[in-house]
């Protein structure tokens, strides 16, 4: 059994220049007892896919406000899907995903279908956030028991 906290990496797509979105969900996840490695903004997607190599990583949480991704996220989730199983997280996607307002249901469904484990947007997305990990934590206590 493990006693290590559950060790995140915060990263958004390569042309996001923004980063209180990050610092704000780095602050998040340390209150909750996770680890986080927050790897910046306009991060390529090789260091993402490095990260992820060289670290146990429990989370990896793709975080975007410029509204670029639904078109970045996929190609950072390709190269992340051929990260070897045994070190691959769960992919989450959250933010301003489009430049024309809230994404709807079906491009939701879509990045689901694609691999992202799960994707928050819209006024709820920050509960949505909450309750996925408390349900992430209570999955992987269980796991380590």
């Amino acid at each position: 059994m493990s006693s290590r906290p559950p060790v995140a990496v915060v990263t958004t797509v390569t042309s996001d220049a923004h980063t209180w979105n990050l610092v704000y969900l780095q602050l998040l996840l340390e209150e909750r007892g996770w680890q986080v490695i927050n790897l910046g903004p306009c991060t390529p997607i090789g260091l993402v896919v490095e990260s992820l190599a060289e670290s146990d990583v429990d989370l990896l949480l793709v975080s975007t406000v410029n509204g670029h991704g639904l078109l970045e996220a996929p190609a950072l989730l390709d190269a992340v899907l051929h990260v070897p199983e045994r070190v691959r997280p769960p992919v989450v996607l959250g933010g301003k995903l489009h430049t024309h307002g809230e994404v709807g249901d079906d491009e939701v469904r879509r990045l689901r279908d694609m691999g992202f484990a799960e994707v928050f947007v819209g006024e709820t997305a920050v509960d949505t956030f909450h309750a996925y990990l408390s349900g992430f934590s209570a999955s992987s206590t269980a796991n380590a028991a």
